[in-house]
């Protein structure tokens, strides 16, 4: 299957790997295959920025820090410009933040770096929320849907959320407020002990709006990544296509 550079560029692959090594591993298996590679907490914090050096050094695809900054707005600014200094090419911020954080966004948009809102988690579940203090009724796509124009209104070039959000969150913001959709499972991957709660197929987050897809386990625990790479990558050419392309 021929993959075009617009439906490699819908795929990010999260490298949730517990160190550098194995991270090249991945990265030197999957490229050409994927538009991004997302790094996480638990390998920024183990390697520190010279994961992502080492990642740029094997692949030309683009870079997603997903670090969920959410700090007073002088620290996440200094974290911003720190981060548009390694050449990455988004990076995730907290909207819980609140606005005076979000607009930092603002600060960092001449380098080229998208600020990404992360709305709620795809792990929350009501009850979660509950426990925080929220109201035990709150509506979850509500929520997500005040926080998405937040981000959009302080400088955020998009936001992340459930692929159960997403069309909400395109009908309020606009088409061009770029949203990435994680918890991507595929019929097989589901498994009764997954931390994600609001999850969605490849086709699916695609069919629905997303722009991006960040795929993690998958793919990572496939028996074959490279082909369970390519299955989710002709789910997203369908998607793309729409309903009369088979």
């Amino acid at each position: 299957m021929s993959i075009s550079p617009e439906i490699r560029d819908r795929l990010i692959f999260a490298l949730d790997v517990p160190d550098r090594a194995e991270a090249v591993r991945f990265v030197k298996l999957l490229d050409g295959l994927v538009g991004y590679f997302k790094v996480g907490l638990e390998l920024f914090v183990r390697e520190g920025p010279e994961v992502v050096r080492a990642v740029q050094e094997h692949t030309s695809a683009g870079i997603f820090l997903d670090l969920k900054l959410f700090d007073i707005p002088a620290t996440v600014r200094g974290a911003l410009r720190s981060a548009s200094s390694l050449k990455v090419q988004m990076i995730t911020i907290h909207t819980s933040g609140g606005i005076a954080m979000l607009e930092t966004a603002r600060e960092v948009a001449a380098s080229g770096l998208q600020v990404l809102g992360v709305t709620l988690l795809t792990s929350h579940r009501p009850e979660d929320l509950a426990m925080l203090g929220f109201r035990d009724d709150i509506d979850l796509k509500r929520q997500v849907l005040e926080r998405a124009r937040l981000a959009r209104d302080a400088g955020c070039v998009g936001a992340v959320c459930s692929g159960e959000e997403v069309e909400g969150v395109k009908r309020a913001c606009g088409a061009d407020f770029k949203v990435v959709v994680p918890g991507i499972r595929s019929a097989e991957s589901v498994v009764e002990q997954d931390d994600q709660a609001r999850i969605v197929t490849p086709a699916k987050a695609i069919e629905l709006g997303a722009d991006h897809i960040v795929v993690g386990r998958p793919i990572r625990d496939a028996k074959d990544p490279v082909s369970a790479a390519r299955n989710i990558l002709h789910e997203i050419a369908q998607a793309v296509a729409g309903p009369h392309s088979a």
